[in-house]
């Protein structure tokens, strides 16, 4: 059994995040780009321009990268820290190349991803795009619901690691615009490749420019335990023992 740091668990309750080095292996990182590069690019879900590689619905339409994914270390990790009954309900690749010059700016992750829209209370406002629906959910479900993303390069304040307001999970919706920067502090969470970085999504986040001519590759999957209201599902909700990892 995968023993986990009981300080991450911690980490996340009072920070909204931690990063956690040497989950995966050089093997398992190569095993997972190869899944990629052997993948047809030509779907809608593939977006592809000369500073971004993205994509969506990931485990969906690279499945060959679900074993190496979910391996035993993996999913034993999850459970020590969040216990059992989760599942994934949205997955996205991120490929920021060396040659990136696009940042994000602070925002907290107020959406969630859903196969219909439906008018049901307590869920809104509505987006929509490249025909996948979000919605901002009641605040319960963002509270429960974590990420965890996986790196597959190095990533640091030069290639667009992500940097956070420690704490701010805890504010609920916080606005960009109302940051009091009196009172915040900005943290930047290197991972190294084959690492995780689990965070919160009302964690307020963003991230810089590349200005090292490093790549920076992410795989990004969302988890809940929760089943939505009004008949809303989720646009990817899948099992993790379906992937049977190693």
């Amino acid at each position: 059994m995968f023993k986990v740091n009981v300080n991450h668990g911690h980490d996340i309750a009072a920070k909204g995040f931690a990063v956690i080095n040497n989950v995966f292996t050089a093997n398992q990182i190569s095993e997972i780009e190869k899944a990629i590069k052997e993948t047809d690019c030509s779907k809608s879900t593939f977006r592809k321009t000369d500073d971004l590689f993205a994509i969506r619905q990931f485990l969906k339409e690279v499945p060959t990268a679900c074993k190496s994914i979910f391996s035993s270390k993996f999913t034993q990790l999850i459970e020590a820290i969040f216990g059992s009954g989760y599942f994934v309900v949205k997955s996205i690749y991120f490929d920021k190349p060396p040659q990136s010059n696009w940042f994000v700016a602070w925002h907290q992750d107020l959406t969630i991803s859903v196969a219909k829209r439906k008018n049901v209370a307590g869920y809104g406002p509505w987006t929509v795009k490249q025909n996948q629906f979000a919605v901002q959910p009641p605040l319960n479900i963002l509270k429960d619901n974590f990420t965890i993303r996986i790196h597959l390069d190095d990533a640091d304040e030069g290639n667009g690691a992500l940097k956070v307001l420690p704490g701010s999970h805890l504010k609920s919706v916080y606005r960009p615009d109302s940051i009091d920067w009196s009172v915040e502090s900005e943290m930047i969470c290197p991972v190294m490749a084959g690492g995780i970085m689990i965070m919160r999504p009302l964690l307020m986040h963003a991230s810089n420019r590349t200005v090292n001519s490093k790549p920076r590759k992410v795989i990004h999957i969302e988890f809940s335990r929760i089943e939505l209201d009004g008949g809303l599902t989720w646009s990817e909700q899948m099992e993790m023992r379906n992937f049977a990892g190693s």
